[in-house]
């Protein structure tokens, strides 16, 4: 079977997808194991944005990814935490005016510290896939 220009452009652009979730998840168990230091989201983001290569977009979006995926895990304990201050919220006064402020101030502080989070990950790690395919660029 003859392969057109088109099916090696795919198969191209498969690889790259493949490379871009490889690198983004070393980045973000990078950025986790590395979490004590401060701009480990940036440490990671670079990582990956070297292992993707020099292509500066591929590295930014790779370095996104990855300060997505390092997002999940923030969610993930955020949702533990929040769930345990929640009972107490609830469990102070059930038939009151605190009831609703609980859940309100809960529901508030949740969707501001996921947006936070999304913004602080996601940004400082497509920062680090820049830095980081300016490296590769630079130095390999």
């Amino acid at each position: 079977m003859e392969h057109s220009p088109s099916s090696t452009t795919d198969s191209s652009l498969g690889d790259d997808r493949e490379s871009l979730l490889f690198s983004a998840l070393v980045g973000a168990v990078a950025s986790i194991v590395l979490s004590p230091l401060p701009g480990s989201t940036v440490l990671g983001g670079a990582i990956s944005g070297y292992l993707t290569g020099s292509d500066r977009e591929l590295g930014v979006k790779s370095g996104a990814v990855s300060g997505l995926f390092v997002s999940l895990v923030g969610v993930v304990l955020g949702v533990v935490v929040l769930g345990f201050f929640g009972i107490f919220a609830i469990g102070v006064t059930p038939f009151e005016l605190g009831f609703g402020l609980g859940i309100l101030g809960i529901v508030i502080v949740a969707l501001f510290g996921l947006a936070l989070l999304l913004v602080y990950t996601v940004g400082l790690g497509a920062l680090g896939g820049y830095l980081g395919a300016y490296l590769h660029e630079e130095f390999a």
